[in-house]
């Protein structure tokens, strides 16, 4: 481990212990200072994303992944009114989630406390540098951020800018720490510092999240992959289907909430699947089909890969399906378990679908992109979690916590074997 690696991850060690237990004023005044200091340091946090635009352009970059880079003035500001977002939420921090007095007179509390150190490696966009560390500081955590290489000049500038404005506060400014380094090696001594990062999260593509999952030492919540579906019913209302579809896949296609497969019942495939392809191609999508949406129209031939691929872009794989049972047997095998909506007018048809999807989030008669924190009205998310521990889905303020159990006695003792307290088996000890 690098001393500069472990001079940045103590002090988030030091500055998590002295973050925990600061009541929501203070932590809400300093988010209040970062989203002014964002603001006042625009073209400051312009000019060095611009760096990083020009240097993603002379490497090919696609204008897909180019647009997730960008800031500019507008941006930012919404970045800014995003953390004061933030500072309006309810403090997670202390809620009992449950509790009472024993039968014993013991008074019992679960409450939620920070989880410590959140590493985060994440991709591409310069905003997660701002959403995670105003999240995991608003839940009493302190944050590791550990962007890509594309952003690092973006990611600078912007952290030192936010340890700038807490260090005007009560919140400590090594809260907020920037991994340093931009080679593959910082990002493993990240992903190896258990002891000194209690959580890693990483947001990004499948290579980045299974090459975390597999090399981390330090415990991992996965987010992000999102292959997800909309299947068109056999009782579908067809102009509400291409609606769904269309906003689902277009309306911002470099995201993880975009519609990557749409699957189509045999029994409106002939009426649908023309209509589909023509509404696409008016977009700019490039639909990669099976053999029997070939049939219909001019498409790429689509393989294995292809329905297994998170596209990011105006792409979309099709197939169709000759019933419910076989869309979502097609979700369960090429699906990432992220969102995947249903498009029917037939009440049972929808919840077997909510019954048998085991995703994240199960879309009904919805858009698929509709799976964001905000949506959901949790305010800003660390991330979109596909799997089923601890966190599951958008990722808000109370995913950030931990519980610890609290009891209060006046002089209890507990004596003898078997005593049965709130729930415990005699024999135990």
């Amino acid at each position: 481990m690098s001393e500069d690696f472990l001079k940045v991850a103590l002090a988030a060690k030091e500055a998590a212990a002295e973050l925990a237990p600061l009541p929501r004023a203070p932590k809400d005044a300093a988010l209040r200072a970062v989203a002014d200091a964002l603001v006042a340091g625009s073209a400051e946090i312009v000019a060095a994303n611009a760096l990083d635009v020009a240097k993603a352009r002379e490497g090919g970059t696609s204008e897909y992944m180019i647009d997730r880079l960008r800031l500019d003035e507008g941006r930012i500001g919404d970045i800014a009114e995003a953390v004061r977002r933030v500072a309006d939420l309810p403090d997670p921090v202390g809620e009992v989630i449950r509790g009472g007095v024993l039968p014993n007179g013991l008074e019992l509390r679960q409450i939620r406390v920070p989880l410590g150190v959140v590493g985060i490696i994440y991709e591409g966009r310069p905003n997660v540098t701002v959403d995670a560390a105003a999240l995991c500081l608003k839940s009493g955590n302190a944050t590791l951020l550990r962007g890509s290489s594309s952003a690092y000049e973006s990611n600078t500038v912007l952290v030192r800018i936010m340890q700038e404005a807490l260090a005007g506060t009560e919140v400590p400014a090594g809260a907020v720490q920037l991994v340093p380094g931009q080679t593959r090696d910082s990002a493993k001594q990240l992903m190896r510092a258990r002891g000194l990062v209690d959580v890693l999260i990483p947001r990004g593509g499948a290579s980045l999240i299974n090459s975390v999952v597999e090399e981390s030492t330090v415990p991992v919540i996965e987010t992000g992959v999102g292959n997800c579906h909309v299947y068109v019913d056999a009782d579908a209302d067809q102009d509400l289907a291409i609606e769904i579809l269309l906003n689902a896949k277009v309306q911002r296609p470099s995201v993880c909430n975009a519609a990557e497969t749409v699957l189509v019942h045999a029994a409106v495939a002939d009426a649908f699947v023309p209509r589909a392809l023509a509404a696409l191609a008016a977009e700019g999508v490039t639909v990669h089909g099976d053999a029997r949406v070939a049939a219909y129209g001019d498409v790429v031939p689509a393989g294995e890969d292809d329905f297994r691929r998170e596209y990011l872009s105006l792409d979309i794989a099709a197939a169709v399906v000759d019933s419910l049972e076989d869309a979502v047997a097609h979700i369960r095998r090429y699906g990432s378990g992220h969102t995947d909506a249903i498009v029917t007018r037939s009440v049972s048809a929808s919840r077997r679908f909510v019954a048998l999807v085991d995703s994240a989030a199960v879309a009904v008669n919805a858009s698929t992109r509709f799976t964001d924190g905000g949506e959901f009205g949790f305010g800003a998310e660390i991330g979109i979690s596909t799997q089923k521990l601890h966190a599951r889905g958008p990722m808000g303020l109370p995913e950030l916590t931990s519980t610890k159990w609290v009891y209060i006695g006046e002089g209890h003792l507990r004596t003898g074997a078997g005593t049965v307290i709130a729930g415990c088996e005699a024999g135990y000890k």
